[in-house]
């Protein structure tokens, strides 16, 4: 099969959609990889090291999508790169259609094959290519809310530690998955009090033994969120439905309750966002404030460390991105159902209800 890796081009995106390693592979299995030039550097890969790894370097992106039976890349293609996408081309990345109408109408215009990595999903629940970067990015999203509670960045000015004989920082975090997991574990490894919520019982005790003493659960409703608000410091969203778009757990009524110069960072704003007042935000410009409230909104947060990134999203996707080139997409989702979850659009037609159902638009049950 002959793959292609565009340069990504959305707004501060680093990262690439698969390692010289990763290429490598693909070229032992007979595949032929080609990688559009400079695609690599902001990830720390250089043209140089996908050549020795096999891969044949092109000019400019139109290239990678006319040579292309399958693209692999990392966000879901925007404006510019519509027109170059062919009927029956693979695209295998994130799309997180429910939120982005236009993306939804053009690939389905396109008649092309949408292999959505945030919907391969396995029989536990689990989502194999959403978990990396979902780890990094909460990691990320204590990090980035403890720097904008600094005064001089709009902050309330405190710090989220602890301080011999001062109060810790509070930190509210807002779903129990991968994200929340790791929001949480640095935020109570760097002093804060932490509070993690969720629906689901059983995920709030398996935290409440897992995670360190300074965290607690509770069960997430309206009003056990309206009660913390008023001492949190930090919000973390990190609600997901797979392939749906997010809930909102605090409108814009509920931010009244909280101090000026409190700190939102809402990691499901791929997935439309999980608080009334948040927009999409990058990394150029990440934050702007509602009703006193600083919102941290950057659709994409692991890109700010796109070496670190590129390596475990790889890591991830290549056992799939392998599947794909030796069998055909048909073949390798019949075989291999958390794949086949991760179909969206195919030639055409929505095949993924959630993405119909939030559009209004027919839902194809696939036959492969």
């Amino acid at each position: 099969m002959r793959i292609g890796i565009p340069k990504e081009i959305k707004n501060n995106e680093n990262r690439v959609g698969m390692t010289p390693a990763g290429v490598a592979e693909l070229v032992k299995r007979g595949h032929s990889v080609y990688v559009q030039h400079t695609a690599g550097v902001g990830s720390g890969f250089s043209d140089a090291q996908y050549e020795a790894a096999g891969a044949s370097i092109v000019p400019a992106i139109e290239n990678v999508y006319d040579i292309a039976d399958m693209i692999v890349k990392v966000k879901e293609p925007i404006a510019p790169e519509y027109p170059l996408i062919r009927a029956g081309q693979l695209l295998f990345t994130y799309f997180h259609f429910a939120c982005d109408r236009e993306l939804t109408d053009a690939m389905l215009l396109s008649g092309s094959v949408c292999l959505a990595y945030e919907t391969v999903q396995q029989a536990d629940g689990s989502l194999p290519l959403l978990a990396p970067m979902s780890e990094v990015a909460g990691r990320m999203a204590v990090l980035n809310g403890a720097c904008y509670l600094q005064k001089p960045l709009g902050g309330k000015g405190k710090w989220i530690g602890s301080v011999p004989g001062v109060r810790r920082s509070r930190v509210l975090v807002l779903g129990g998955g991968t994200v929340g997991e790791a929001a949480a574990r640095v935020a109570a490894g760097m002093g804060a009090d932490v509070t993690i919520t969720d629906i689901s019982l059983p995920r709030l005790r398996q935290l409440e033994m897992e995670l360190p003493a300074n965290v607690r659960t509770l069960y997430s409703s309206e009003q056990n969120i309206r009660r913390e608000l008023p001492e949190t410091d930090i919000v973390i969203g990190s609600v997901l439905v797979p392939g749906d778009k997010a809930p909102h757990l605090i409108t814009r009524d509920m931010l009244k309750e909280m101090e000026s110069g409190s700190v939102l960072v809402d990691v499901a704003i791929d997935q439309g966002g999980c608080f009334e007042t948040s927009h999409p935000t990058t990394h150029s410009n990440p934050v702007y404030e509602v009703d006193g409230i600083v919102h941290y909104a950057v659709a994409n947060i692991p890109g700010a460390v796109p070496n670190t990134s590129t390596t475990a999203l790889t890591n991830a996707t290549l056992r799939y991105a392998i599947a794909l080139a030796d069998k055909g997409w048909r073949q390798a989702c019949r075989e291999d159902a958390a794949l086949r979850r991760g179909l969206n659009i195919v030639e055409g037609s929505v095949v993924y209800r959630a993405v119909a159902d939030v559009f209004g638009l027919p839902y194809k049950e696939l036959e492969l």
